[in-house]
């Protein structure tokens, strides 16, 4: 019998310098933070947590998690 293995719900971490706070439009594209791809949320969230933590001194350092999942398959969100 093969084991089930649970479903992929692929998530991107990455961060870069914003512009201005309040607005999610960063100062250099070409300087963005590609964390990586994780297969959960969970797995995400702990990146995502790392991250923040190095950069809380620059207050315009922002870190976003992307449920690339619901790209990937818009009608099973």
């Amino acid at each position: 019998m093969q084991e089930q293995q649970p479903k992929q719900l692929l998530h991107l971490v990455f961060g870069g310098e914003l512009k201005e706070l309040g607005k999610t439009e960063f100062k250099d594209l070409d300087s963005l933070d590609i964390v990586g791809i994780y297969p959960d949320y969970a797995s995400a969230l702990a990146a995502w947590r790392g991250k923040a933590q190095q950069t809380v001194d620059n207050a315009h350092m922002r870190y976003f998690i992307v449920h690339m999942h619901r790209l990937l398959d818009p009608q099973a969100s």
